[in-house]
C-alpha cells in the first residue's frame, strides 16, 4: 500500500511539473522556438534582430494607486513586421511580458493562476525581476487584433494589460 501511494504521489508530482512545464497549445510545450521555422502562432512566430523594422521599449510598472501597467498600453504593427521589444521592470515587483491572441492568454492565465512560479521559455514571453531589462523579437505573420499581458496572479486583473493590433 505504501508502494501505490508513493508511486501516485510521484505520478502526479511528474504531470503537474509537465502541465506546469505546459502542455497547452501556442504557450510553454516549447512548440515556438527560434530554431523551429515551421512553428508558428496566431500572433506570429519569433523573429531574428537583423530584420527587426523597428524597436519598441515597453516599460512594466506598479503605479502610485496600485495599479500596473504596460507603457505603452497599446501597439499598432504591421503585418510581416519583425519588432524588437525591449522590455523594462521599472516597477517593484517581478512583472512578465507575454504576446497572445485573447483566448490563449485566458488559458495562460488560468495556467498561471494554479501555477504561479512557473517559468517561461517562450520566445512570445519573458519573466524580469524589477530594475531588469529583456529583449523578445518578434514577427508579425497574421493580420489582427492581439494583446500582451502579465499573467503573474492578479497583475492582468490590476490592469497590467494591452492591446495590439496588426493591420495588412
Amino acid at each position: 500500500m505504501k508502494n501505490i501511494i508513493l508511486t501516485t504521489a510521484a505520478f502526479m508530482l511528474f504531470t503537474g511539473s509537465a502541465l506546469a512545464a505546459g502542455s497547452h497549445s501556442g504557450g510553454h510545450d516549447g512548440d515556438v522556438k527560434s530554431d523551429d521555422h515551421h512553428a508558428e502562432m496566431a500572433v506570429g512566430e519569433a523573429g531574428k534582430r537583423a530584420d527587426a523594422s523597428k524597436t519598441v521599449v515597453v516599460q512594466m510598472k506598479e503605479t502610485d494607486d496600485g495599479d500596473m501597467i504596460y507603457e505603452p498600453n497599446s501597439l499598432d504593427v504591421k503585418k510581416g513586421q519583425t519588432i524588437h521589444f525591449v522590455v523594462k521592470n521599472k516597477g517593484e515587483l517581478v512583472h512578465e511580458f507575454v504576446l497572445d491572441n485573447h483566448s490563449e492568454i485566458m488559458e495562460h492565465k488560468e495556467i498561471m493562476a494554479k501555477f504561479p512560479e512557473m517559468e517561461h521559455d517562450d520566445p512570445n514571453s519573458i519573466r524580469l525581476e524589477p530594475g531588469k531589462t529583456g529583449n523578445i523579437v518578434w514577427k508579425f505573420t497574421n493580420a489582427g487584433k492581439f494583446e500582451f499581458a502579465c499573467l503573474i496572479p492578479g497583475h492582468y486583473e490590476s490592469g497590467m494589460k494591452g492591446d495590439l493590433s496588426v493591420a495588412q
